[in-house]
């Protein structure tokens, strides 16, 4: 007596799918088109109208009063960035992932930076920064991943910093001799002016004084006439 194997159609199908040629893909010659057509814009960084002095990789980390702790801002590279017109310097640096700023304030001539205490690839400095939206004076803490890089910070913004010392300084200096050249052009314009009301007063006495003696002149020559 035979016996009829029993077979799965689901594993029967499968095998005749395994066991089928693979079929050649073909070329339709189709094209699609995107369905949406993307428009490349221009993104600004506010950073076109300055040059790169410094930019170095680094984490930074802000003093957090309150909690008497050092909070971190976040990873990403310090760039000090000077303006091609006014020349002022500022310290900028944004996340690496987000872009977000974690630090944004001008370099100040009385701005100093200091190695952090038993880490020398660290230091620390004080400033008004602007990262958040308002102004608010900061302690931050920056820590980089060589001795090298540090102390190239340090040096930088140091040289930076005396160099808008001497700018100010030269700046105090143009403003005073601006004020001196403009307070001198004054007081000779008063001295001509005061010249010129002399002359002019004199001039009339004397046209005055040469009319009366015409007019005396002429009634002596009546009287005599009568």
């Amino acid at each position: 007596m035979s016996s009829t194997p029993k077979t799965d159609p689901e594993e029967h199908n499968r095998e005749d799918e395994e066991n089928a040629p693979a079929a050649d893909d073909e070329d339709t010659g189709a094209q699609v088109a995107p369905i949406v057509k993307l428009e490349e814009v221009a993104v600004s960084t506010g950073e076109e109208d300055e040059d790169p002095i410094l930019d170095l990789k680094a984490k930074l980390y802000r003093f957090d009063k309150e909690g008497n702790q050092w909070k971190e801002r976040g990873v990403g590279n310090v760039k000090l960035l000077k303006h091609k017109v006014s020349g002022k310097v500022r310290l900028v640096m944004r996340q690496s992932k987000t872009l977000k700023i974690c630090a944004n304030h001008l370099v100040f001539p009385t701005m100093t930076v200091q190695e952090h205490a038993g880490n020398d690839k660290s230091c620390v400095w004080h400033a008004p920064d602007f990262a958040d939206g308002e102004l608010k004076e900061e302690l931050f803490c920056i820590r980089f991943a060589s001795v090298e890089n540090c102390k190239s910070f340090m040096e930088t913004v140091q040289e930076v910093a005396e160099s808008q010392g001497k700018k100010e300084e030269n700046k105090d200096a143009t403003d005073t001799a601006d004020l001196l050249e403009k307070l001198s052009v004054g007081e000779n314009k008063g001295d001509e002016k005061e010249k010129e009301e002399k002359v002019t007063a004199a001039e009339d006495k004397e046209a005055g004084e040469s009319k009366a003696k015409t007019e005396a002149d002429k009634e002596d020559g009546s009287a005599s006439k009568a």
